[in-house]
C-alpha cells in the first residue's frame, strides 16, 4: 500500500510459448525465469499481492513455489495466441473481486523482463501516484536513433524516419524512448477496460538501458545472464 492505495501485481505466463519451448519457467541462473518477476514484486514496498495468471498446471506450481498466488487457472479462451495480455489482467482483477478483494492500482510484471528490480517497482508506482495519473508506462532509452533509421519504399529507395536533417554530430541527436515491457501501472476504474492498449500509458518512468532484456529467444537468455553477471560485479 501506498498514500492508503491497495496496489495488486499481475503476471501474466501463459503455458505456451513460440520462441522458447516453457519459457516462462525456463532456468535462468538456477531459477526459473517467472521467478524473477514474482520476487520483484514480493520486495516491493508497496504492493499488497502478488498473483500469477497462468493456464499452466506447472507454471503455477513454480510460482506458488517462489512465494506468488496463483488463485484460479486463466481460462482456455484467454490462453491462446491470440489472446490480449489487457484481458487477462481484466480477468485477474474480475476474480480477485469475487474473492472479496479489490485494490486501486494494478501492476502488470512481464515474466519475460527479468533484470526489473524491486526499487524500479517501487520508484514507478511513487511516481504515478505523486503525479495523481492514472496510467504509467517504463521506458529504456534506444541505441539506434530514429534519425538514422529508414523504411524502404516500392521502387527501393530509402524513406526517413523522421523529418529533420540527419547531417548532424551524434552527441546532437534529440533522445528517443521505447516501451520497455518491464512495468505497467493502470488505476482500476471504469478507465481500465478490454479496449485500453497499456503501451499507450501516457506517463513514462525512465529505466537504465542495463535492466532492459526482454526474453523472446535463447539468445536473449545467454544475454540475460551476462548482464545479470556484470550486476552482481558491481
Amino acid at each position: 500500500m501506498f498514500k492508503l492505495k491497495k496496489i495488486l501485481a499481475i503476471i501474466p505466463a501463459r503455458a505456451g510459448s513460440k520462441g522458447i519451448k516453457d519459457k516462462n519457467i525456463i532456468d535462468l541462473n538456477g531459477k526459473p525465469l517467472i521467478a524473477y518477476s514474482i520476487e520483484a514484486g514480493l520486495k516491493s514496498k508497496y504492493i499488497d499481492k502478488v498473483v500469477v495468471t497462468t493456464d499452466g498446471e506447472e507454471i503455477a506450481r513454480e510460482a506458488i513455489k517462489y512465494g506468488a498466488e496463483v488463485p484460479f487457472l486463466r481460462p482456455e479462451y484467454l490462453s491462446s495466441d491470440n489472446a490480449k495480455t489487457i484481458d487477462a489482467v481484466i480477468h485477474c482483477i474480475e476474480e480477485m473481486e469475487k474473492l472479496g478483494e479489490k485494490y486501486d492500482y494494478v501492476v502488470l510484471l512481464q515474466p519475460t523482463q527479468p533484470l526489473r528490480q524491486s526499487w524500479h517497482i517501487d520508484e514507478a508506482i511513487e511516481l504515478i501516484l505523486e503525479k495523481n495519473e492514472e496510467a504509467l508506462v517504463s521506458v529504456s532509452k534506444v541505441k539506434d536513433n530514429p534519425i538514422l533509421i529508414r523504411s524502404i519504399d516500392s521502387n527501393g529507395y530509402a524513406v526517413n524516419l523522421l523529418s529533420e536533417s540527419s547531417t548532424k554530430r551524434r552527441q546532437d541527436f534529440q533522445d528517443f524512448y521505447k516501451v520497455n515491457g518491464a512495468i505497467y501501472i493502470n488505476k482500476i476504474n471504469q478507465n481500465l477496460n478490454n479496449k485500453t492498449s497499456l503501451n499507450d500509458n501516457k506517463l513514462v518512468y525512465i529505466m537504465d538501458e542495463k535492466y532492459d532484456v526482454d526474453i523472446d529467444e535463447m539468445l536473449d537468455l545467454q544475454i540475460a545472464e551476462i548482464m545479470m553477471s556484470n550486476m552482481d560485479k558491481h
